[in-house]
Parts: C-alpha cells; sequence; structure tokens
C-alpha cells in the first residue's frame, strides 16, 4: 500500500489521492468519536505503519507516544474500535475515525469516552475548573 505524492496544493485540497501529511515526529493526529453516538471517544496519533494498518485491518490501530510502540486499540483491554469510516480533513493532515466501540469503554480509566470532564468557562477568580 503506497499513499499518494503531495505535489501540488489543489491535488492535496480537491483531489482524489490519499496523500497524508505527517508531521516532523512522522506522526497524524486522528481524533476519534463514535460513530453512532457521535461523542467523541479520544485523540491519538498514527504514523504511516499504523495508518496502513488500521485501513488493511478495519480496526483502529495508534502509534503510543508516551511508550513509543504500534497501540492496536483493545488488543489486550477488548477495547476495540471498528472502523466505520476515515475521514481526512481539506490538506489531509488530520484525520478523523467514526468508529464502532467495542468492549464498554474507551478511556483506561474505565469511562465510556476519555473527554468525561468539561473546563469552566469564564472563570473570574483566577482559577480554572473542571466539572
Amino acid at each position: 500500500m503506497t499513499f499518494g505524492a503531495r505535489d501540488s496544493k489543489d491535488t492535496i485540497e480537491k483531489g482524489l489521492t490519499f496523500a497524508p501529511k505527517f508531521d516532523e515526529h512522522g506522526l497524524i493526529p486522528v481524533m476519534t468519536i463514535d460513530a453512532h453516538s457521535k461523542e467523541p471517544l479520544m485523540l491519538a496519533y498514527m504514523n504511516e505503519q499504523t495508518l496502513k494498518m488500521t485501513i488493511e485491518l478495519g480496526e483502529a490501530v495508534y502509534w503510543s507516544r508516551s511508550r513509543k510502540e504500534v497501540w492496536h486499540k483493545g488488543k489486550t483491554s477488548g477495547q476495540i474500535q471498528r472502523v466505520v469510516e476515515m475521514l481526512i480533513d481539506c490538506d489531509q493532515d488530520a484525520i478523523v475515525l467514526k468508529v464502532d466501540q467495542q468492549g464498554g469503554g474507551c478511556c483506561h480509566t474505565g469511562a465510556s469516552t476519555c473527554y468525561y470532564r468539561k473546563v469552566s468557562l469564564g472563570a473570574t477568580n483566577g482559577a480554572v475548573t473542571l466539572t
């Protein structure tokens, strides 16, 4: 499997060639959402290898920045993410994965999503709190 060349802005933004742009660390951010509820589940990163694995397997495979290794989501926890749809943004440097979340939850804390806290906006006492 090969990705397209990033040869022109017009081709990247309007063409039908998949030419993902990886950052200086070889990574591309991936926002993962539940395909059914549209709830945000997690933000992770892929490198070229894990992006190809995700496309081939139809399951989310990320690059763990903290462990510096391939992270096949759910392989050990049972929280598998089956890919329903993969979207790429206009300049092909960010991905949205719509997934069917298996195994009860997404977050390693046991929560259904990694986004289970809200940031209080408009704090007047100087401290920003979470709810």
